[in-house]
This record gives structure tokens, sequence and C-alpha cells, in this order.
């Protein structure tokens, strides 16, 4: 018999293995690794997949908030998922990484909630319309190197506007909009798992607006999920058209939304984060 093919990269990233309870044995993946750890949307994933994996899941996400506590480090961890609270059709979820130092002690590099639900068929509609931009045919592949952060080679990405500065001088942008086509590298059926690391794909909207390479990382992430788990699969492998801009930069934090449409124009999830930047 032929073998069988061997797991994407981001799903071996996200795997978890159920210890029994509410916890569940994962691994760092260098194929994600950030300047100094794992980039941000594997870590959220990775909690949101815990839930998923729970024996008493009820229904799919809906949100899932993401507060980067503290480093994660290399090596073995334990995502924790515990319902808080199950009603009728909506579930609460209590989520924490954690990792156990040398001293035995265990600590928590990150903390999250998780909100699923049984979805019905209703009324709907949308306030955010896909823009009109080029197909991603027409776009230029951006380059991004994968020798600065392992991530950035998981991820194809067709710059429309707003590219990561080219030239570091401290330039001001009138804007800090970002658009681009994006897919996992290589392509991979979308899912919330997948969904919710690209939520997080958007290099830093400070970076943008003044061409400065400060240091910066992310406090806290939501994302909202906007289409059910079919929907989701109707875009397979399909590029995302992806839009991020920041509100605004003051006092050391800044705030940045984004919008990620599937390949037929529906909005499938929106996100907000919070961000640290150092002056």
């Amino acid at each position: 018999m032929p073998e069988a093919p061997a797991p994407h990269v981001f799903d071996t990233a996200i795997a978890l293995a159920h210890q029994g309870g509410d916890d569940f044995a994962g691994h760092t993946s260098p194929a994600y690794w950030n300047m100094i750890g794992p980039f941000g949307g594997i870590t959220a994933a990775i909690a949101l997949n815990a839930v998923l994996q729970h024996p008493q899941l009820l229904g799919e996400p809906v949100a899932v908030t993401v507060n980067y506590a503290g480093p994660v480090g290399d090596g073995p961890f334990t995502a924790r998922a515990r319902p808080a609270r199950t009603n009728r059709s909506t579930q609460h979820w209590w989520v924490e990484l954690v990792q156990t130092g040398a001293d035995g002690e265990e600590s928590v590099s990150t903390t999250a909630t998780v909100v699923t639900a049984a979805r019905r068929a209703t009324w709907g509609a949308s306030d955010a319309p896909m823009p009109a931009v080029p197909a991603p045919a027409d776009v230029a592949r951006s380059v991004r190197p994968g020798n600065v952060a392992a991530w950035l080679a998981r991820y194809e990405v067709r710059t429309i506007e707003g590219d990561i500065p080219q030239v570091w001088e401290g330039q001001h942008a009138e804007s800090s909009l970002s658009r681009w086509w994006l897919r996992d590298d290589p392509p991979r059926p979308l899912d919330f798992a997948s969904l919710t690391a690209m939520a997080d794909v958007f290099f830093p909207r400070v970076w943008l607006k003044r061409a400065t390479r400060v240091p910066v990382g992310t406090v806290s992430m939501t994302v909202y999920f906007h289409a059910d788990g079919a929907q989701l699969a109707a875009n397979g492998e399909q590029y995302l058209l992806a839009e991020a801009r920041a509100q605004a930069f003051r006092d050391g934090f800044f705030d940045q939304t984004g919008l990620l449409w599937g390949a037929d124009g529906r909005l499938l999830c929106s996100t907000h984060q919070v961000v640290y930047y150092k002056e």
C-alpha cells in the first residue's frame, strides 16, 4: 500500500495529544518560530485547537481572545482547556498554555477565552464588502525571507498595497492600511485553526506608519468568526483577501484591526489586537 502523505507543517505545529481531563500535550515547532519564540498566530491556533479537540466541545468557534502573558520557551508545553460554562447553544472556555521550568514549577505563558456555539441559520448581511482588487494571479508574490523568522516562509503573500517598508529611514506614511492576498505555503484547506493563525500574519502597523523598526509585541488578540466550518471548507486552498489598519498609536501601545474575506467575497472573520511598541 502507498504510504500516507506526511501531515501539513501547520498540522504538525498545532498537534496536541489528549492527556485526559482538560490537558493536552504539545511541542513548539521550529517551522513557526519568530524572533524569540513561536509566531503569535500559531500560539493562538494551538489554544483554539485545545478547545476543538476537547471531548466536551459544543458547536463551533464564534470568538477567541488570546493574551500573551509571557514568552513560550522552545520545547514541550501543556494546553489546558476548561469549559467554564455550557448553555443550551453556547459554551465558554478558559484556556492556558503552561510549561514546567527547571525548578519543577508550572509557568503560564498564554491565557485565552473561547466562545463556541451551535450556529443556526438566520437572516444575514455584511457591512464590510470585499473591496475591488486585482486577482491573485495579477499580483506578484511578496518577498518574505524565512531566514529572518521561520514562520514568514509558511505563508504566501501577494501585496496589493501597504507592503513592509523597503527603506527604514523614519519616513511617515499617510495610512497604515495594508491589503494582500494570503494563503498557507504549501497550500492547505482552510479551517478555524488556520484562519486564526492568518489573522495574526500582518506585520506591526507602527512599522508601516513610521518606517522605523522598533521592538513590538502583541499583548492581546481577538478573532471573531463570521463563517461556519462548512463555509471555511468550501474556500479550500484558495487565497484569502486580508486587510489591516491601525486606529491610534499612543504611550507605547497601538491597536490594529483586520478583515479576511474568502475567495467568494464572504467576510470570514474580523480581528482586533493591541500591540506594545518601544520608542
